[in-house]
């Protein structure tokens, strides 16, 4: 047997490596450094201790709006009025936080305050969660998860985006702009009709459809001819490129998301989801918000302005709509002067003279250009303000023999406001000819950005707070019951390394919620489900060193043993562990809602269990027999 002093152990290499120290036993440096690991750990875990408040934000729909002691001072005084106990409010500047003491008077007080504060759009009153970690605990930047919408509750969207309607559109422009192209270069045509997303131009002459071949080839270089004639008949068939409709497609996607992010927070919800899905659908989870009425109002609305002239004597009728204003058929230009997709800003507020709705615009350094060179050049002429609206309708269709009901989108205009343009206009105006509710919710709207496509829901499901309650209730009851049962098992069959593996066991835990802390992760039921997991994976490479160092035992004395069973698991820990590893990214960056919550808390319990698991369980092993003279191992 050699001596301790001269003990010899394999690398990851399989090189033999001399110690200069007793057997099995680590630096002072080591456990300094896994002492420091697992407080920290402990630290920014804590705040999950800490149940939040049920509690109120009041913030204003705009930075002019105060938001200050008087206001504080109105909120409590009305909560106080209506027998609603306030726990305690705080005031940043920017938003008012007021915490109450359930979850029915977190209800009953948002009805109170949104009566309190008038019928004006100046305040958003919001249902939020008010954090208790201790102050110390924020200074350091100690935050608890957030918890998704399957534990806190919510509403959870799913929208489809009319990809169709959106394309045709686009396509009907460029249908626009190849008849000018015609007309300016004098090519003599029969017409131009829109067949899908087919344009058909037809002509009087093969010389008549060649010369536009050549110039539609260079002005519309995203469209590809798929044929030189319609029944018999000269013309151009002409198709979008698919890398051009995937282009819109992401534009679409990438615009709506961001509008969808900007309605959601005037709606002034926490923590929302907002993803793609696929190519043209949109998940949104609202957690915590349980007003589906309102959120489906904001949310599933597609509204918008456009801004034209009235139509002159010199007109030509193709460029020409005709709408009815106050009974009277009125005769528009298509064209726009600006759209609602210009607008920056937008408040709801009340004519000083008249008492009515209007609605305030600011446009955007292009738009207010276009705006003002229109109007300066069409002094004593009228402009008209329309009110475009897609309404979503249902009908039912057959499909592979079976009745289902498919939704769709119906346009609906309305010329709200005709003027006399008494003098250029600029960046800033206001419109009127709006009911309170229409001119509100299109003041957010704007304020929100335009959707570039309309979309509908086509799944919707609410998730109330008690349901919340009892997903986390069984979350924690799955990975207690877990942990348990595999505390016990390690303990019994492993003797003194069991409880050294149960000690990593819990560091793990710690570790695996403190990290989610600090990242800003999201906990969703999955989430659990990954814990649990990985509490199975730490396990498993506590198995694989015992066992090696059970097999160890037949050859080598006890402390050689032990060196060379932590040795040699280790390669197998770490393959079984990167792979697993691989899988979670995988998922995390293609998969979306349930399945990244799973894949963050698997990724992350991978990196904690192996740092728990080798450092760890090494660390406490030569605590117990490191140094020792062993005649025997009981494992």
């Amino acid at each position: 047997m050699a001596k301790s002093s001269s003990l010899v152990g394999e690398s990851l290499l399989g090189l033999k490596k001399a110690t200069h120290r007793p057997p099995n036993t680590s630096s002072p440096a080591r456990y300094l450094f896994i002492l420091f690991v697992i407080t920290l750990g402990c630290i920014y875990a804590a705040p999950n201790l800490y149940q939040p408040d049920s509690a109120l934000q009041i913030k204003g729909t705009s930075a002019s709006v105060p938001v200050d002691q008087k206001l504080l001072e109105l909120a409590t005084g009305a909560l106080s009025d209506a027998g609603i106990s306030v726990k305690g409010s705080s005031l940043d500047g920017a938003s008012l936080l007021i915490r109450v003491e359930s979850d029915e008077d977190q209800l009953r007080a948002k009805d109170v305050l949104v009566s309190a504060l008038g019928t004006t759009d100046d305040y958003i009153v919001a249902l939020n969660r008010a954090p208790t970690t201790p102050q110390w605990l924020q200074d350091l930047g100690a935050k608890p998860m957030s918890l998704g919408l399957d534990l806190s509750g919510g509403i959870h969207f799913l929208l489809q985006v009319d990809m169709e309607k959106f394309i045709g559109d686009r396509m009907e422009n460029n249908q626009e702009g190849i008849r000018d192209l015609m007309r300016e270069n004098r090519v003599r045509y029969e017409g131009i009709e829109l067949d899908g997303r087919q344009l058909i131009v037809t002509f009087q002459s093969e010389g008549a459809r060649d010369v536009a071949e050549d110039l539609i080839a260079d002005q519309f270089v995203d469209y590809r001819i798929l044929s030189r004639d319609v029944g018999g008949v000269p013309a151009l068939r002409l198709t979008m490129l698919e890398d051009k409709v995937r282009e819109l497609e992401d534009f679409a996607i990438s615009q709506n998301l961001q509008s969808l992010r900007n309605r959601v927070n005037e709606l002034g919800v926490s923590e929302p989801l907002v993803q793609r899905l696929g190519r043209s659908r949109i998940v949104l989870d609202l957690p915590g918000l349980q007003d589906s009425a309102r959120a489906k109002q904001i949310i599933n609305k597609f509204a918008n302005l456009e801004f034209r002239l009235v139509a002159g004597p010199q007109t030509r009728p193709s460029q020409t709509e005709t709408y009815i204003y106050e009974g009277v058929s009125r005769v528009l230009e298509k064209a726009n002067i600006v759209t609602g997709d210009q607008v920056t800003n937008a408040q709801q507020s009340y004519d000083q003279d008249t008492g009515l709705p209007q609605v305030s615009i600011n446009l955007d350094n292009d738009g207010g250009r276009h705006m003002n060179e229109v109007t300066k050049n069409n002094v004593g002429n009228s402009m008209a303000i329309i009110f475009k609206e897609l309404k979503v309708r249902t009908r039912t269709v057959i499909e592979d023999g079976v009745e289902k009901t498919v939704p769709y989108t119906v346009e609906d205009n309305r010329v709200i406001n005709i003027a006399t343009i008494q003098s250029a206009l600029g960046f800033r105006f206001r419109i009127t000819g709006l009911e309170l509710g229409e001119a509100r919710d299109l003041a957010l709207l704007l304020r929100a950005g335009a959707l570039a496509a309309p979309m509908y829901i086509v799944e919707e499901r609410t998730v109330g707070a008690s349901l919340g309650e009892e997903n986390i209730e069984k979350g924690q009851q799955s990975i207690v019951v877990g942990f348990a049962l595999v505390l016990v098992f390690m303990l019994f069959y492993y003797k003194g390394f069991g409880l050294a593996a149960n000690v990593a066991l819990t560091a793990n835990l710690i570790l695996i919620v403190a990290v989610m802390s600090v990242l800003g992760a999201t906990l969703t039921m999955p989430g659990l489900a990954g814990i649990v997991l990985t509490v199975g994976m730490a396990v498993d490479a506590n198995v694989l060193i015992f066992s090696r160092i059970k097999e160890e035992l037949r050859e080598l004395s006890p402390q050689q043993a032990i060196q060379t069973g932590f040795d040699r698991a280790l390669l197998t820990i770490m393959d079984a562990n990167i792979t697993t590893f691989f899988v979670a990214i995988i998922l995390l960056s293609i998969g979306s809602g349930p399945v990244k919550g799973f894949a963050v808390t698997l990724a992350v319990g991978i990196c904690t269990s192996m740092f728990t698991a080798i450092m760890g369980t090494r660390a406490l092993v030569n605590l117990m027999y490191g140094g020792r003279t062993l005649e025997k191992l009981r494992i």
